[in-house]
């Protein structure tokens, strides 16, 4: 039912916090007719447009051309004297970034919604105060602050950068230890491995990105190791500290000490909801600081939602994105209560090669199904084959063996994530392995050994 507009408050909603979630959910209440406002302390757009997975793809999209300008002499080219400005290409990332966050605080004006540039907390049942002083009240607030960053608790931490200021430094680090098994680590490790540092990942465990199958886990470590990447296992910081030449100094459990031009700490994000008055306005939180909301994002108050990072969920910009839409619509709009399905997400690692997957790993299958049937495709591309690169492809495909349902799929590979997202609707929608195997191949791609497997 779509909530009354009510002039006992300056606002029909108020949201703290103008990301992804934030700027869908605030938008979308704008159109139903709602008087809205956002409050941002930072820059419109969020971490994946400001500091996340937009800038970090377009480095992606620089680090592929290292392999590409050695691939292309194969096919043919000859390219002399070529060279690499990361200041370059820095300012380029940007400067685009900067274009996004223009056309982010657009979309809000277009829509009428108040942007107020500063801090906001929870002061009163209803009521916000800015950092200001100045106090606005709102029939429906939501939380849409994200997460940041986790850094470890050790001597010399703070010697240490996040994947936010990788987009500023000054030049590229001869070496760098990323600390980190997750998609953040691993991403970065192939970046700054492709634009010629000399990259090592630790990790508490022997274990990279644990939520993904293991054979394409396997594939990638053995990839990345192929390609120069170190890896330290079972290894915990005990403490960094600067040397005299002004290198970083990094001690750690179990291995030896090992110095370095620069530490990047990737080892999880944690929600804000720090200093936003949340436990005065009787917000539950879980045991990491997140706020804990219903399937409708409905907090332990009634009049205050969350989406996005900063909640119990599912830490994915799209899925932000669904749920303010789903938000918005449930709470303004004229139809039925809209609740996002968080089952059966794809998601990608943009590492070299990407990571792509959708459903149940092998694994999880035979734990929750029992009896399954595992089909894959292992082959080395084209392209890798004429360029004499020795890397191969890995495509995995896990059905219920009592009804041939597709209930997975799994791949590392060039362009797997554009792959998968075609993928993942069958996946969703339910089809059978008989279906894809009615499908004709394209050929010649890397695409078809969906359809060809056997």
């Amino acid at each position: 039912m779509a909530a009354s507009k009510s002039d006992d408050y300056d606002y029909d909603l108020f949201t703290i916090g103008a990301g992804s979630g934030g700027v869908r959910a605030s938008r979308v209440a704008a159109a139903h007719g709602a008087k809205v406002a956002i409050a941002e302390e930072h820059r419109v757009g969020g971490t994946c447009v400001i500091r996340g997975c937009v800038p970090k793809k377009m480095l992606v999209y620089g680090a592929h051309f290292a392999e590409d300008l050695e691939d292309c002499r194969q096919f043919g080219w000859t390219v002399e004297n070529k060279s690499f400005d990361w200041v370059k290409l820095r300012d380029h990332v940007l400067s685009d970034v900067d274009r996004l966050n223009g056309l982010y605080t657009e979309t809000l004006e277009n829509h009428d919604v108040e942007i107020f540039h500063e801090r906001a907390e929870l002061t009163g049942k209803h009521e916000i105060t800015l950092a200001s002083g100045k106090v606005v009240t709102a029939k429906y607030i939501l939380i849409a602050t994200g997460a940041r960053p986790h850094i470890p608790d050790c001597p010399g931490h703070e010697l240490g950068i996040t994947s936010n200021e990788a987009f500023h430094l000054d030049a590229i680090p001869k070496r760098i230890l990323i600390a980190g098994g997750g998609y953040i680590a691993n991403e970065f490790a192939g970046i700054f491995n492709e634009f010629g540092s000399h990259v090592t990942i630790i990790n508490r465990s022997d274990q990279l990105l644990r939520h993904y199958d293991e054979s394409l886990r396997d594939r990638l470590l053995q990839i990345s190791m192929m390609k120069g990447i170190d890896f330290r296992f079972h290894a915990e910081f005990r403490g960094i500290e600067k040397t005299e030449e002004g290198c970083l100094k990094v001690s750690m459990t179990k291995h030896d000490d090992i110095e370095v031009d620069c530490v990047m700490f990737a080892t999880g994000r944690v929600p804000n909801t720090e200093g936003l008055g949340l436990d005065k306005a009787g917000v539950k939180l879980g045991d990491k600081g997140e706020v804990v909301v219903d399937r409708f994002s409905k907090t332990s108050v009634d009049h205050i939602y969350a989406v996005g990072d900063v909640t119990d969920r599912v830490q994915l910009t799209p899925v932000a994105i669904r749920e303010g839409q789903a938000f918005a619509d449930t709470v303004f709009g004229d139809g039925d209560p809209v609740a996002v399905d968080h089952n059966c997400i794809p998601s990608a690692v943009f590492s070299h090669p990407p990571i792509a997957a959708v459903g149940m790993t092998e694994g999880e299958a035979r734990n929750k199904l029992g009896n399954i049937k595992v089909y894959q495709s292992d082959f080395r591309p084209m392209k890798n084959v004429v360029a004499g690169r020795n890397e191969r492809g890995l495509y995995k495909m896990i059905t219920d063996a009592a009804n041939g349902r597709i209930v997975g799929i799994g791949m590392i590979g060039p362009e797997a994530p554009e792959i998968m997202q075609a993928a993942a609707v069958a996946v969703k929608a339910g089809l059978t392995k008989a279906d894809f195997d009615a499908t004709t191949a394209i050929h010649p791609t890397m695409a078809e050994e969906l359809v060809l497997l056997r």
